[in-house]
């Protein structure tokens, strides 16, 4: 273990051995730091933290703070982070509004610097988050999301995996998985085929989805037209269910958000 000097741990927090920690940091109560980690300067880590084995954590973060959230009234909410992740300087994660709820970041995510991520939001694995994204408050983000950078999602936005954000784009409504989207507001611009090849997607089911695009995007249908012309003409595969169900289910919330519960559901 090695811990600077003037590096400020509370008693209850739980330490790997070989945590590294730079100077100025503070570490508060209950929160727990798996094998391997290593902080640089200047982080805060707040209570009620947890933080999984090899993560890289930089100048000037600060996880585990109180929601910015009016219905926070101070209960006891969590923070819990996976493995393997890189979170570079300055950025923000909050913990949960709701008694013993938690924000929840998975494995392998690249979290570079000034982004920040709200209370209640869920992140998956092998995300990449250019400069200065901000995730709102229930959000939630799957697996290998890629987002450029200066944007802004609005709360309780679901991104599908293997999306692709241009960078300051302005995103408001649900974004379907496998899809490029930009703009302000955003849209749907193309199929994400070369984030589906990195991710060993078998040419068959990339060329199903690209048949269900040009039916969804490019046909003039409406969505519900789309949809029951991609159940019909696209051949049955994992990611082409996945991906129309996505669609489907964005109906039964508020504003193209299929986790807003603030809007009638459908029935």
């Amino acid at each position: 273990m090695s811990i600077h000097p003037s590096v400020v741990v509370h008693p209850s927090a739980e330490l790997a051995p070989d945590v590294s920690i730079g100077p100025y940091s503070v570490i508060g109560p209950n929160v727990v730091i798996g094998q391997g980690c290593r902080l640089e300067s200047h982080v805060i880590i707040d209570s009620h933290t947890t933080i999984g084995d090899n993560c890289q954590i930089r100048q000037g973060a600060v996880l585990g703070g109180p929601p910015q959230d009016h219905k926070y009234k101070g209960e006891r909410s969590f923070l819990i982070i996976g493995d393997r992740n890189i979170i570079r300087e300055f950025v923000t994660i909050h913990r949960a509004t709701g008694e013993g709820e938690a924000t929840r970041i998975g494995n392998d995510n690249m979290i570079m610097a000034y982004c920040h991520i709200g209370h209640n939001a869920l992140l998956g694995s092998g995300i990449t988050m250019a400069n200065q994204v901000g995730i709102s408050g229930h959000c939630l983000v799957e697996d290998r999301v890629v987002f450029g950078g200066i944007l802004g999602i609005h709360q309780f936005v679901r991104i599908g995996k293997l999306a692709m954000i241009g960078g300051m784009s302005k995103v408001v409504t649900d974004v379907p998985p496998f899809m490029l989207v930009d703009g302000r507001p955003s849209k749907v611009d193309n199929l994400n085929v070369l984030g589906l090849r990195r991710a060993g997607i078998p040419p068959k089911v990339r060329t199903g989805l690209k048949q269900a695009f040009r039916l969804l995007y490019r046909s003039g249908l409406n969505l519900s037209q789309g949809i029951e012309a991609a159940y019909n003409e696209v051949d049955p595969s994992e990611e082409r269910d996945y991906l129309l169900e996505f669609l489907s289910n964005i109906r039964r919330g508020h504003a193209g958000r299929q986790n807003d519960p603030s809007g009638p559901k459908a029935p």
